[in-house]
């Protein structure tokens, strides 16, 4: 069996903790349904572990360990911290890490009802996420750029997703995107993979963010496309204004990296239609959706 094909189970979970933190062996695994690159498993009512399963490597996760702990006591809403560390051994060869446990249901199977209160909660916790990285803060390849150098990406997840109804429009909104000028402030923090799986809600609206393996310092036009992507329709107007520190070319960027965000939860649910790996059945109406608030605007 390879690495990548381990059974993480209960009793796995349950014997690295005895072996490695035995205070937190006798509370209660369970698992939580999701995930790819890890696999999450609540621990307790407070913690949850989150074991390294189809990530080639131990990176995402190191990241969290390392720059969490510096990020959370500024923000504003939730997000998970790193509390205990599990390296690899000869019982599970990759790296798990137990974290804090983030209340609430995921976005991708719960709903925002109260609209204006999502719009404002999202804008308040950018607003708090974006200030200048270090200059030790990670720089992603595929993430925190110009939407230029994401053409490539753009083109497969559009080719490969049917929508010709609306392809022109999305050509537009793209291109509008690449030809908007680039960020001309220094890098910021940036979660970088904000979709409906990444947030929590409770009582109709935003109550955590989870899942900083993708964070980077880079343009923050990669989180206000979360304005379409997250958010009911007729909110992303509210968002802006609230988050006050996005020119009118930043609203740009962010608009087509929205439009290339849901073509891409439309592909995930494709696969899923057609039970490939990874695949999620429910996505595709979800990045639909939000394609269609995209072609709406602001």
């Amino acid at each position: 069996m390879t690495h990548a094909a381990i059974e993480i189970t209960a009793d796995l979970v349950r014997d690295l903790l005895l072996e490695h933190h035995p205070d937190l062996a006798g509370l209660a695994v369970r698992e939580v349904p999701g995930g790819w690159g890890n696999q999450m498993w609540r621990l307790g009512d407070e913690l949850a572990v989150r074991m390294q399963r189809m990530d080639t490597t131990p990176e995402l996760q190191l990241k969290e360990r390392r720059w969490l702990p510096v990020l959370a006591p500024r923000l504003p809403l939730p997000v998970p911290v790193p509390v205990r560390f599990g390296e690899p051994s000869e019982r599970f060869p990759k790296h798990w890490t137990v974290m804090t446990w983030v209340p609430g249901e995921p976005l991708d199977h719960g709903a925002i009802s109260r609209g204006a209160h999502a719009a404002d909660t999202l804008a308040g916790f950018l607003r708090a996420l974006h200030v200048e990285a270090p200059a030790e803060a990670p720089i992603a390849t595929d993430r925190g750029a110009h939407p230029r150098n994401c053409t490539d990406g753009f083109e497969h997840f559009f080719q490969a997703v049917a929508c010709d109804d609306i392809a022109a429009d999305v050509r537009a909104v793209w291109d509008d995107a690449v030809a908007a000028h680039a960020w001309q402030g220094p890098p910021v923090w940036v979660h970088g993979d904000l979709h409906p799986a990444n947030v929590v809600v409770a009582d109709g609206t935003l109550s955590g963010i989870v899942d900083f393996g993708d964070m980077c310092a880079g343009d923050p036009a990669w989180d206000l496309a979360a304005a379409w992507v997250l958010l009911p329709a007729g909110s992303a107007a509210r968002f802006f204004a609230t988050y006050a520190q996005a020119d009118e070319a930043a609203i740009r960027r962010a608009r087509g990296l929205a439009a290339m965000k849901s073509l891409f939860l439309m592909l995930m649910g494709q696969n899923g239609d057609r039970g490939l790996p990874g695949g999620k059945p429910h996505w595709g109406p979800a990045g639909r959706a939000a394609l269609d608030r995209v072609l709406q605007g602001v």
